[in-house]
């Protein structure tokens, strides 16, 4: 681990402070580098130097409109390989949350989430991307390590 030494403002300083204990951290420096990660992971993304990415999309909507639950149900089919995981809970009478884990190449993904959140009936959609390095092991073990990039 390296040593930074910054100066700052008072003003920005206490702004920091204040930003820092409103989040919980515990000191200054876990808070800065979740902000250096945050900023890098945002470049990655902008720049199109992400190439594969873990993500949650979450998106409200309501399952009497018509076919969307089926809709929706099939673009995750049809994209199993980017889905690892869905969450479906019921709000009221009238609403659905669902909650997407997604991982695989970033522009898929991005892809993916947007034509979902683009469906007629669909509000409150989010997409939260966190750019990764995928490993591959080995041949025999069939499964993937995934790995942040900052």
């Amino acid at each position: 681990m390296r040593r930074l030494t910054i100066s700052v403002d008072d003003d920005l300083a206490a702004q920091f402070d204040a930003l820092m204990e409103r989040k919980g951290y515990a000191s200054r420096s876990e808070a800065f580098r979740d902000l250096v990660r945050r900023a890098l992971e945002e470049q990655r993304l902008d720049s199109g130097s992400a190439r594969h990415c873990v993500a949650n999309l979450s998106y409200v909507y309501n399952h009497h409109e018509r076919q969307l639950a089926s809709r929706l149900a099939n673009a995750q089919h049809a994209h199993h390989d980017l889905t690892v995981s869905a969450m479906h809970v019921h709000l009221d009478h009238d609403h659905c949350m669902e909650t997407l884990i997604l991982r695989g190449a970033t522009r898929d993904v991005v892809e993916l989430a947007e034509s979902l959140m683009a469906q007629t009936g669909v509000r409150h959609g989010r997409l939260n991307l966190v750019p990764v390095a995928i490993e591959k092991p080995g041949k025999s073990s069939g499964h993937v390590h995934v790995h942040p990039t900052s």
